[in-house]
């Protein structure tokens, strides 16, 4: 089973990322050695896309600088939490979410990257709510929901 998802879940190598809203007035940049990225299926994240699904690829705060205006939305969460979604003031373009569940950490859309067509996700996430038409890779993990051990959700994600 591990070599049909041969290429897929992989993590993008660099020392620095760089992203943007669509106009280009929101800019940021990532410091981190990789990049890994997973993909969400949720009702949210299909009309936060307008798209079949989210990319979403978390961060540390701290490694993320960036550079233009940007507005705050705040959304309650099914958790009864709340997510505050940053965005571009000028184009509307999401830029990053950071849920109140994880300190210290931000959530970068994937679309949002320069280099966004290297990431390959490492599983999917909320695929009882995924359009019909989408085919998920064999091999990568996958929840109905959220995941149900946030231990190996972690190491997935690290």
């Amino acid at each position: 089973m591990a070599d049909e998802a041969e290429g897929f879940g992989k993590a993008v190598s660099s020392n620095e990322f760089t992203g943007g809203c669509q106009c280009g007035a929101v800019r940021y940049q990532i410091k981190a050695e990789s990049l890994v990225s997973y993909a969400c299926h949720c009702r949210e994240c299909q009309k936060q896309s307008a798209s079949a699904f989210g990319i979403s690829v978390p961060v540390w705060k701290a490694s993320v600088t960036v550079v233009g205006d940007t507005g705050v939305w705040r959304r309650p969460t099914d958790s009864g939490s709340h997510t505050d979604c940053h965005y571009c003031k000028n184009c509307g373009t999401r830029v990053c979410h950071a849920g109140a569940n994880r300190p210290g950490m931000i959530t970068i859309k994937g679309g949002s990257l320069d280099s966004a067509l290297e990431l390959q996700p490492v599983a999917h996430i909320w695929t009882a709510s995924k359009q019909g038409w989408v085919v998920l890779p064999v091999g990568i993990p996958q929840w109905e929901r959220q995941p149900t051990s946030q231990e190996e959700w972690i190491t997935l994600l690290t």
